[in-house]
């Protein structure tokens, strides 16, 4: 007859086989998920370019990684440089800055591209291009930057660690559209590179294929040392 400690060994085996199984079967989702994002990514560079009017007039959320066309002002007062961005293996700054849109009443957060920063002299702005009069700007709708970790309370000077929409319409009191920003296409102008990744996710799908092959790797390890210890080692100790 089995004692306690077989079965409490018994279920503690099978809850984590259930949990290393449930695990990989999440990355594999994730991965999935990664795989599709990328595939309308790619088929959303194809499609023609939204107007400003049917842009400000669209589910914005829906539209995201479509090509636009804006016009408008550049608010180069408050550009914000944010901290901590990469490009291409390097360490800089994403340049951001508010367009007034012509004619609407609306303004909109560009991510402009990417600059360099001075490590060794840290406060210094690196030296960035902006045009006065009205512009056009060519580009795709993108999620609001993305965050990264950081300590205390967000800044309000040009050097942030992260930008929040919302808040920052309300600093700035402009009416700053704050479901989407717009990524700049075309080539390095300006001081700024334009090097964008294809989608907001900081990792490929073969991350999370390499997490869901570790998480079912330990459901496997789990499996057969419950196996050697509970009935394979206890048999050879009897025939022994």
């Amino acid at each position: 007859m089995k004692g306690r400690r077989f079965w409490l060994l018994t279920l503690a085996a099978v809850l984590g086989m259930a949990a290393t199984f449930a695990l990989g079967l999440w990355q594999l989702g994730r991965a999935h998920q990664k795989e599709a994002l990328t595939a309308a990514v790619e088929a959303r560079k194809h499609d023609a370019p939204l107007s400003q009017a049917e842009f400000l007039d669209a589910n914005r959320v829906s539209m995201l990684y479509r090509p636009v066309v804006l016009r408008g002002q550049w608010d180069a007062a408050h550009t914000v440089f944010l901290d901590n961005r990469q490009m291409d293996g390097r360490v800089g700054f994403y340049v951001v800055t508010p367009l007034k849109l012509a004619g609407s009443g609306r303004a909109v957060l560009v991510q402009r591209g990417w600059a360099p920063r001075n490590f060794q002299h840290r406060d210094q702005l690196p030296p960035v291009e902006t045009p006065a009069g009205e512009v056009e700007v060519a580009g795709r709708i993108a999620p609001p930057p993305a965050k990264l970790y950081q300590f205390g309370s967000a800044g309000t000077g040009p050097i942030r660690q992260n930008l929040d929409l919302a808040p920052f319409a309300a600093e700035t009191r402009l009416p700053l559209l704050a479901d989407v920003s717009v990524q700049q296409a075309g080539a390095a102008a300006g001081g700024l590179w334009r090097d964008w990744p294809e989608s907001s996710g900081a990792r490929g799908p073969e991350t999370n294929y390499g997490y869901a092959f570790q998480w079912w790797a330990l459901c496997a390890l789990i499996a057969i040392l419950y196996a050697w210890f509970q009935f394979i080692q206890p048999r050879r100790r009897r025939q022994a």
